[in-house]
C-alpha cells in the first residue's frame, strides 16, 4: 500500500555539530537549498512549506522567495517533522498544494539565534512539575524511565547497553560526533546527569539542520530523477499528555502504540516486514519503549533484545544505523535526522549501508511523551 507521496529531496547541513558561525534561520536555507540540490529542483517548483514555530514556514519561505499555497507549522517538539511529512502528503492528495518543502534549523549547542526555552509559571508544567524540580529532559524523563525499569525488570546493564549498540553504528559513520566505540563499563564511568541516567545513556547537543521534499509519485515522474524516490507508505500520529507526570502509563507510551499501529495498518504492513528501524532516542529508554510499544518485542524484553546485539550491525533487526541522537548529533529536535537515515538506507546512500532495505520504519518522540508520529516508508511503493 502508498500514500501516494514521495521524498524526492533529503538532505542536511554541510555539517552538523559545532556551528557558532551559523544562526537558526542559516541552518534552515542551507539545508533547504541543500535538499533541493539533490532534488535537482529551484524554489520555484515549491508550493508549500512547513517546519517548526521558530523562525516558522513563513521566515523559511520569506528568506527563500518562495510564495507557498500552504503552510505547516505543526510544533510537538522532536517528532514534529514526521508530522509534517504525514500533513504534506494528505495536502498533496487534497490539491492544495504539488510540491512541500520541510525544513528544520537548530543552533541547539551554540545558541545562536535560538528561541528562548521558559517555562511559563502558569503553564500546567509551570504548576505541577516545576515545583517540585522536574524542570528539564533529564529529570522529566527520569520519571518514566525508573517505573519502567521497576515494573519490568530491565537492569541497568541493559538501559546501558543502548548507547553501546548505537556506538557501534556511529564508528562507521564520519559525520557522527562520537565515533569511538564504547562498552557498558564505559557508560557507567561516565557521571550521573540525573538517576538513572549516566551522561553516555542521554543526547548530544548539537547545531544542524534538514530538509525534505515530499511530492506525489505522479509528479514526481516529471521532474528530475536524481535519486529513486522514497515512498511513503503509512504513516501515523497520536498523543499521549501534556505532563510527563501524568502519562496513561508511565511504562508505555500511548503515542508510540497509537500511531505505529495507524502507519502499520495504513501501510499493511507487521513488524516482520521492517527492514530498518530508526527510534527517536534522546535518551536511552525510548528505544526499549518504541520495541515493545510497536510491537517488536513483548514487554519487558527490550533490554536484553539490544544486549544481545539484535539492533547492532549484523543483528536481525539494525536500528539507529547513523548513531542516532547519543552518538551522531540531536540538535534539541532530532527527527528530522531519523527521516534522513531512513532515507539514506532506501536509497543505498547510507555511511553504514545495509543490503537492500525495502521497509524502514522511523517512530518519532516529542517532548517528554507528548506526542508522537510514526512513518512507514518504502523503496518501493506497495500494492
Amino acid at each position: 500500500m502508498s500514500t501516494g507521496a514521495v521524498i524526492i529531496g533529503a538532505a542536511e547541513t554541510d555539517r552538523v555539530g559545532k556551528l557558532p558561525g551559523h544562526s537558526t534561520l542559516m541552518l534552515h536555507l542551507e539545508a533547504a537549498h541543500n535538499a533541493l540540490a539533490d532534488a535537482g529542483l529551484s524554489v520555484h517548483d515549491i508550493d508549500g512549506v512547513a517546519g517548526v514555530s521558530a523562525p516558522g514556514p513563513l521566515a523559511v519561505a520569506h528568506a527563500l522567495g518562495i510564495t507557498p499555497a500552504w503552510l505547516d507549522s505543526t510544533s510537538v517538539g522532536g517528532t514534529s517533522f514526521l508530522f509534517h511529512v504525514r500533513h504534506a502528503a494528505a495536502a498533496i492528495a487534497a490539491g492544495l498544494c504539488t510540491t512541500v518543502l520541510i525544513t528544520h534549523g537548530e543552533s541547539g549547542r551554540s545558541r545562536v539565534g535560538a528561541p528562548s526555552y521558559t517555562r511559563d509559571p502558569g503553564s500546567m508544567p509551570g504548576q505541577f512539575e516545576a515545583p517540585y524540580g522536574i524542570i528539564s529532559p533529564p529529570t522529566m524523563f527520569t520519571v518514566p524511565a525508573l517505573r519502567y525499569l521497576k515494573d519490568t525488570g530491565t537492569t541497568q546493564e541493559q538501559l546501558a547497553s543502548v548507547a553501546v549498540a548505537q556506538r557501534r553504528w556511529s564508528a562507521r559513520n564520519p559525520r557522527a560526533m562520537f565515533r569511538e566505540e564504547i562498552t557498558v563499563d564505559d557508560v557507567f564511568a561516565s557521571p550521573i546527569i540525573a538517576y538513572p541516567f549516566h551522561l553516555l545513556e542521554c543526547c548530544l547537543v548539537t547545531d544542524g539542520g534538514g530538509a525534505l521534499i515530499v511530492t506525489s509519485a505522479e509528479r514526481a515522474r516529471d521532474l528530475p530523477q536524481r535519486h529513486r524516490p522514497v515512498h511513503l507508505l503509512g504513516a501515523g500520529e497520536a498523543s499521549d499528555a501534556p505532563l510527563v507526570s501524568q502519562m496513561e502509563d508511565l511504562t508505555s507510551s500511548r503515542g508510540f502504540r497509537l500511531s505505529s499501529a495507524a502507519a502499520f495498518e495504513e501501510a499493511r504492513i507487521s513488524v516482520d516486514d521492517v527492514d530498518h528501524l530508526m527510534i527517536y532516542d534522546a535518551f536511552a529508554h525510548l528505544p526499549l519503549y518504541g520495541l515493545e510499544d510497536m510491537g517488536f518485542v513483548k514487554r519487558g524484553e527490550a533490554g536484553a533484545f539490544i544486549a544481545e546485539g539484535h539492533t547492532s550491525p549484523g543483528g536481525s533487526l539494525p536500528m539507529n544505523t547513523n548513531g542516532g541522537g547519543l552518538s551522531y548529533t540531536h540538535t534539541g529536535m532530532y527527527g528530522m535526522f531519523a527521516i534522513q537515515e531512513a532515507v539514506r538506507q532506501l536509497r543505498g546512500e547510507a555511511a553504514a549501508q545495509l543490503p537492500d532495505p525495502k521497509v524502514s520504519v522511523v517512530l518519532g518522540n516529542g517532548g517528554m511523551f507528548m506526542a508522537a508520529a510514526t512513518l512507514v516508508l518504502g523503496s518501493d511503493a506497495v500494492d
